[in-house]
């Protein structure tokens, strides 16, 4: 079978004898020019016995090879064998060692013939830097010296900014609040992150208090920007010295400006006065009185607010809230409350009945009372939780009201805004929330019954106290 022809394909340079590839023009060991070498002789095998392809035969056969000069006679070549004969500069700029001398031939394939160079490197080669698939730009470095000189350290670049990181950035004040988003910037006195502008939680927007055997819970639900019940917790005692467990629990009315100011302003009040008048030989029952009054003329002082605010909200109501107080001691249990925030007695024994100590002051409460409707009609007409009672300065008439109880067994006292008892409004439902141990770990049933209302859909602040009774000693308790 004819073949056609095939142009000159060389497997090994004719200089140095180390393998070249297919298309090199310059020998990537010697720098030899490759494409100068004539078509092989006429008597070239057609079998080779060292495995390499045969180079087929060429028709200019008689080609007279020239005859190599005598070795250093003049006119003779430097002989180049490896490429760290090759002059040349490293990536400083700085030229190699000067015991290097190249040939013509050798420059020529610094320029051509980079890439099989750095495929038959010899030993001593290294690559500047790191291959990149399609750039065929690579540097060939000398070997480096013995005792190389340490090179100068260079200085560490700043890197990006981690937000996870908990210390300010340079640009917030010292003793700066520090964003929970970015945790870098800081934080303004309006609640927002000076540097990415997120609005920040609340502190009120959950809280958790336990105090001995008394415990209590705040969430600002899922609904509502911001958190509007407040709650104290306190310990007194009698005159005789038996300890007393108070607790106030108030909501802010959203209608009104400033309702967390006016909840807030109201437990802390009406806890403090409690706290002072039982030692004094006050009647508990009066002692609720007076402190509920003490309340109410806090959050009327807040109504003499600075011209600015009301020019900002002149059409809204004063300041106002609403107030659910319990007192226990010994075998008393003493309740007092003004609007719709409501008590009930969970009794131990659940085959006991539960009992809901407070009557609602609000339009659902005032049908019941007058007959008209019964409570399942009244609490599912859209009116039902318009207060008709509350503390602030422009409420119709204070009208605290105040009740004695002594259980004959024991139990809890759970003292509650409506964000709970919305979702567990009789006593029979709220007995089926509260978890069988909570007069031992009061805190986890404040956490149950803020749950349920959550998992109810949250949509008012949920505020709840959980009182034990009778009274254990101040101390006892576990979360």
């Amino acid at each position: 079978m004819s073949q056609m022809p095939q142009p000159t394909a060389l497997s090994r340079c004719p200089s140095c004898e180390e393998p070249v590839e297919s298309g090199d023009r310059y020998c990537g060991a010697c720098g030899y020019e490759l494409s100068a070498v004539p078509a092989s002789p006429p008597d070239t095998p057609t079998l080779t016995m060292n495995g390499t392809t045969p180079r087929p035969r060429s028709e200019a056969a008689d080609v007279e090879w020239p005859a190599a000069p005598p070795a250093g006679g003049p006119g003779a070549p430097v002989p180049v064998h490896l490429p760290t004969d090759i002059r040349g500069t490293d990536s400083a700029g700085s030229e190699l060692p000067a015991a290097h001398a190249a040939t013509p031939a050798a420059k020529g394939a610094s320029k051509d013939a980079p890439k099989s160079a750095s495929k038959s490197a010899s030993k001593g080669v290294r690559l500047e830097r790191p291959v990149e698939p399609d750039s065929g730009d690579y540097h060939l470095a000398a070997p480096r010296p013995a005792a190389p000189r340490p090179a100068e350290p260079r200085p560490a670049e700043p890197g990006p900014a981690d937000p996870r990181a908990t210390v300010p950035s340079p640009a917030s004040p010292a003793g700066a609040k520090v964003c929970v988003a970015c945790r870098a910037g800081a934080v303004d006195s309006d609640g927002y992150c000076e540097r990415c502008g997120h609005a920040q939680p609340r502190e009120r927007d959950h809280l958790e208090q336990q105090s001995g055997a008394l415990a209590a819970v705040s969430d600002r639900g899922l609904r509502h920007h911001r958190n509007e019940d407040a709650f104290a917790l306190s310990w007194s005692s009698l005159p005789d010295g038996s300890p007393a467990a108070v607790a106030v629990v108030c909501d802010g009315v959203s209608s009104a400006t400033r309702p967390d100011d006016a909840s807030l302003a109201a437990a802390r009040t009406a806890g403090d006065a409690l706290t002072r008048a039982l030692p004094r030989s006050t009647r508990p029952q009066q002692a609720m009185h007076e402190a509920i009054i003490a309340a109410s003329g806090a959050v009327n002082a807040l109504a003499a607010e600075p011209e600015t605010a009301q020019e900002h909200a002149p059409h809204q109501n004063a300041p106002a809230c609403t107030l659910v107080g319990a007192v226990v001691s010994g075998g008393l249990l003493v309740v007092g409350w003004v609007g719709d925030s409501r008590a009930y007695w969970v009794p131990a024994d659940r085959s006991a009945p539960p009992a809901r100590l407070t009557e609602d002051d609000s339009w659902a409460g005032q049908m019941v009372a007058a007959g008209l409707m019964n409570e399942a009609q009244a609490y599912a007409d859209e009116r039902a939780h318009a207060i008709t009672g509350w503390l602030g300065a422009d409420a119709y008439e204070l009208e605290p009201h105040t009740a004695s109880f002594e259980p004959d067994r024991p139990g809890v006292v759970v003292v509650c805004t409506d964000g709970l008892w919305n979702y567990a409004e009789a006593a029979e439902e709220m007995a089926a929330v509260v978890p069988p141990d909570a007069d031992r770990r009061p805190l986890h049933a404040a956490r149950v019954l803020v749950g349920h209302a959550l998992d109810g859909g949250g949509h008012d602040n949920v505020t709840v106290a959980v009182v034990p009774f009778p009274s254990p000693p101040q101390g006892a308790g576990s979360a």
